[in-house]
């Protein structure tokens, strides 16, 4: 099963041979502020999963003892509508503790997300995906990302 995605040129995706949940790394440097307490970090990556899947995105094990930080949503939810030049992942964190810094550089892994069938994966999603051997990335150049299928980012579906 192929992902067709689109990264920062400094960015790359590791995924481990014994695991199922693919590392992503922070786009930017991020540093706490006095009296924020909430922080959206980048992960300069956008993603066009197959149809019938979509992505859970959680924080890495050691993110809050090394950072500082919880995910203020617990986990992330992405489906493969959420594909457009500039639907880009990101992860809202939280302060573990107020009194700490924040201190995320460029390139930490402080997240990391899993593919898997939506709940409207038709029998034929199901089956392929029973019988792939995993994920293989492929990293499409972004002047050749499709343009027409952009939700307008991170926030894009509302309140109401």
């Amino acid at each position: 099963m192929k992902l067709k995605i689109k990264v920062n040129t400094d960015q790359f995706l590791e995924t481990y041979p014994k695991g199922d949940w693919i590392d992503l790394r922070a786009a930017e440097d991020i540093k706490s502020q006095k009296g924020v307490n909430l922080y959206k970090v980048r992960l300069g990556v956008v993603m066009k999963l197959p149809d019938g899947f979509e992505a859970i995105v959680a924080l890495r094990s050691s993110s809050p003892k090394k950072f500082n930080i919880m995910m203020a949503n617990s986990i992330g939810v992405i489906d493969n509508s959420y594909c457009g030049i500039h639907d880009e992942w990101m992860c809202p964190v939280i302060r573990c503790n107020p009194e700490s810094q924040i201190v995320i550089n460029k390139g930490d892994r402080i997240c990391q997300f899993r593919i898997q069938l939506s709940q409207k994966a038709t029998l034929w999603q199901k089956l392929k995906w029973l019988l792939s051997s995993g994920v293989k990335i492929v990293n499409v150049d972004k002047d050749k990302w499709d343009k027409t299928n952009d939700r307008g980012g991170f926030g894009s579906t509302g309140v109401k």
